[in-house]
Formats: structure tokens, sequence, C-alpha cells
């Protein structure tokens, strides 16, 4: 059994889950169909982790650096499970490229490279936005593309932490006309 929580944001609604333990997903509102990706019944009711949670994104939202006092629980493949480890080693306030982490990973793994295409994928693919920080990617060349969340909230979410703006640019086919 999945349990979820809607958190009204500065970047619109999320929906958070659990399995009552364990954080286990927090999603934008219009992205993708996240219940369909737990493949568990999901019922809106209040457990005491969401209390944690909120109260992490309350401060995070309030421009501060809290520690994750709570467990996460994504699912997926190992490729995405490592890659969902190296997100979470980006420190706050800071950027790295696709190319970074999937260097990162070749390094790792005792290889001369590995693919930015599928980092990318793996990246584009994690469950637990925010707190699990996919937006603190960036393309090789500074785009701000590739995150579910749609570019606006990257951004967002980048000033939010107090990036330096200033080297990125928004390709024209990901702005709003």
């Amino acid at each position: 059994m999945q349990y979820k929580m809607t958190y009204k944001s500065p970047v619109g609604d999320l929906t958070i889950t659990t399995d009552g333990q364990n954080v286990t997903g927090l999603w934008f509102e219009n992205q993708q169909n996240y219940e369909s990706l737990l493949n568990d019944i999901v019922k809106e009711q209040h457990q005491p982790i969401f209390d944690k949670v909120t109260h992490w994104l309350d401060e995070y939202f309030s421009g501060n650096k809290p520690a994750i006092n709570f467990p996460l629980k994504p699912t997926g493949t190992d490729f995405r499970m490592t890659v969902w480890k190296k997100l979470q080693a980006i420190p706050y306030g800071e950027t790295v490229t696709y190319g970074d982490i999937a260097q990162q990973i070749a390094e790792d793994r005792g290889r001369s490279k590995m693919s930015a295409q599928a980092v990318g994928g793996a990246v584009g693919s994690n469950p637990i936005s925010i707190i699990i920080p996919c937006h603190r990617v960036v393309g090789a060349n500074g785009s701000l593309t590739g995150f579910g969340g749609g570019i606006d909230r990257k951004i967002k979410l980048l000033k939010n932490e107090e990036v330096d703006m200033s080297s990125f640019y928004v390709p024209s086919y990901s702005t709003k006309p």
C-alpha cells in the first residue's frame, strides 16, 4: 500500500508518496502519471513521515539547506539507482552536467566513458524530485534542459538555492511563447 498527500509549494502542488516508512515519490502537478509507476494501490491518508517531509520542504523553500532526516526509497534499475545516488551528492546551490555524472560513473565502474544520454534518461526518471536534486543537472553547454517538472520550475528551484544563473540559458524550443 502507498499513501499520498499534496503539498502546496511556490512551484505548484507537489504530490508526496510513501509506503508508510519511506518517501517513495515526489512529483510536480501535471507531471507524468506518477501513480502508474508505483505498481501499488495509492490511498490519500496522513502518515507521520509526511510531517518530516513537509517540514523539510518548508525549510527548503525558505532558502535554508535542510538535512534529510527521513528515508528515501526510489524504485528503479541498478543503473538508475546509481545515478540517483550521484544526484544526492550534488551540493545545495551547485550544478553539474550530465557528462560529469557519466564520467563519475564510468570511473567508478573502471570504464573510460559512459553515455551522458543514458545518464539523462535516468535523471529524467527520478521519482523523488527536489529531495533527490535532479534540477541541479544541466547540459554541457550551460543549457537548462531535461527537467520533468518543466524548465520554469527548474529555474525557480535553482534561484531558490541562489545559483548564479548568468552562465545558463534556456533553449528556445523549451520556453513558453
